[in-house]
């Protein structure tokens, strides 16, 4: 692995509530006769000390990393182990590896005005012995400025039976709610304001006849007169949405992915009664929606706001026949989806150009006809495929790659982002679980990262990773820019981020310093009277 880059002209500034990141590297003495594995001893001294936490940053196995022939935006292209998790570092431990470089991740974070300003702290770095072996002074501005909450969708799918299958707890049970609470925490921390609610399980990432793990929150039963439903844990799921701060409800796909052409597996009376072998089109589906949506929109309607409320038809149709099959499906429940908005991810333009998707979430690397065209409302995504030329977080690509996306977000004007996968803990298409420690690419089908941006720690804890805290800064990023064109205009706050107006989805800019520097600019200006 190559050495660290230094710090340089960095300067660590953060708003309030915010984290001021920086990392710390450390490697043993190049020597073979060097082999003490005992960990050394990390401590932060000076007034702020109680506003650090560290993580040590450690090392992920990533067997697919890039493909042949990918651009040079890449730190990193063939497999190996790679920087990622960060694991929490309560005890002071900081761990050794013979021969390469460690590092030590710091968040210093304050939501307290009174603790605002610049702060000097102090790293030091003692042997196992008590001896002092390094230390190091870091400057942090924590600015005591407060921003206004993200103005634009930031949505990522959350998936709650990746939560029980991993953690061993039963669906639904007080120990799942327990986990999905943090998790759901985490993934507001990270800058998501909307999550995907399985009211019924979501019919994504699954091979063709089989199903994944029941986890639906609206309890449907049948009587002589009909369905009756149950909307307790829907109820609960929105209540913790309002505690984590995520203010947007994503309603689960009304058919299944690729082409819309069955229906979820829905359980009725505690039993399957929908799936791979219901067609998208089947009468008692159109029964089941007729009496379902009217009921959900009422409890919808009276727990949260319906402009933060999105259906979903089905994801990534495409092709003739998917055209076909999605307009079939989108007939079945049109009437029921009046006055509420219908979002779908897609590539190919031709559905939003025939009316079928009237919101579209546009794959980055597909976007420029769209914004020719300028919809009323545009959402953007990454995933496996956004793999060359345009922003991502995929493990082998460096940081600066990542936290483009928030001033790209904000330049283009776009109303929204979406990515699946911010805990899907499985191989492709829901074959079998894995180990995230384990397995970064969904056993080897996507890039490294793709499938997850947090790792399940013990007992439930969600351990974030570099690219978790990375995306976090984009979404910060967004909100610092949303001030100044309040206070000060459209252009004075696309100066900073794209001065020549050059600034495309194909064209992130990879130089690190340049976000520093677009932040010192950004508190400038948010600081200045002019």
């Amino acid at each position: 692995m190559r050495d660290p880059r230094p710090a340089g002209e960095a300067k660590f500034q953060a708003f309030l509530g915010e984290p001021a990141s920086f990392q710390l590297a450390y490697r043993p003495p190049l020597d073979p006769e060097f082999r003490d594995p005992s960990p050394l001893s990390v401590r932060v001294e000076g007034a702020a000390a109680d506003l650090v936490a560290v993580s040590a940053v450690d090392l992920v196995p990533c067997t697919f990393v890039a493909l042949p022939g990918h651009d040079d935006g890449y730190e990193f292209d063939e497999p190996g182990l790679y920087p990622d998790v960060l694991r929490p570092v309560a005890d002071g431990e900081a761990r050794v590896r013979f021969g390469s470089w460690s590092a030590l991740w710091f968040d210093v974070t304050t939501s307290d005005p009174a603790r605002a300003g610049v702060h000097e702290l102090t790293v030091v770095l003692n042997a196992p012995d008590g001896s002092e072996l390094h230390r190091v002074p870091v400057s942090v501005e924590l600015t005591g400025i407060e921003l206004p909450p993200l103005d634009i969708v930031s949505s990522h799918w959350m998936h709650l039976d990746a939560l029980a299958d991993h953690y061993g707890v039963e669906v639904f049970s007080e120990d799942h709610w327990a986990v999905v609470e943090r998790f759901m925490a985490s993934a507001a921390e990270m800058g998501a304001t909307s999550l995907l609610a399985p009211v019924w399980t979501p019919p994504l990432d699954t091979a063709v006849g089989s199903y994944r793990t029941v986890v639906q929150l609206i309890d449907i039963t049948t009587t002589a007169d009909g369905y009756v439903f149950g909307f307790d844990r829907l109820r609960r799921w929105l209540e913790l949405c309002r505690s984590t701060g995520i203010t947007g409800v994503e309603v689960a796909h009304l058919f299944t992915q690729w082409g819309a052409k069955a229906t979820p597996g829905i359980v009725v009376n505690g039993e399957r009664a929908f799936g791979w072998d219901v067609p998208a089109t089947d009468p008692t589906y159109r029964d089941l929606m007729q009496a379902l949506l009217p009921a959900l929109q009422a409890v919808l309607d009276e727990e949260w706001d319906r402009e933060y409320v999105v259906f979903h038809i089905s994801d990534e149709p495409s092709g003739e026949d998917g055209l076909a099959s999605y307009l079939d499906a989108k007939a079945v429940v049109a009437d029921l989806l009046k006055g509420w908005t219908v979002v779908d991810a897609l590539s190919e333009h031709s559905f939003y150009t025939s009316g079928a998707v009237a919101l579209p979430v546009v794959a980055t690397n597909h976007v420029e006809p769209f914004l020719a065209e300028r919809p009323e409302k545009l959402w953007v995504y990454y995933c496996v495929s956004q793999d060359r030329d345009v922003a991502n977080r995929f493990i082998g690509m460096p940081s600066a790659r990542n936290r483009a996306i928030g001033h790209q977000l904000f330049a283009s004007g776009v109303d929204g982002f979406l990515h699946w996968g911010f805990n899907f803990w499985y191989t492709q298409h829901s074959i079998r679980r894995i180990d995230p420690f384990a397995d970064t690419s969904a056993g080897g089908a996507f890039p490294s990262g793709d499938p997850f941006t947090v790792y399940p720690g013990p007992d439930g804890t969600p351990w974030p990773s570099l690219r978790h805290r990375v995306f976090a800064q984009a979404m910060w990023d967004h909100r610092a820019l949303q001030a100044i064109r309040a206070a000060k205009g459209t252009a004075a706050a696309t100066e900073i981020v794209d001065p020549d107006r050059t600034l495309r989805f194909d064209r992130p800019v990879l130089d690190p310093l340049h976000y520093y520097e677009a932040r010192r600019r950004m508190v400038a200006a948010l600081t200045s009277e002019g």
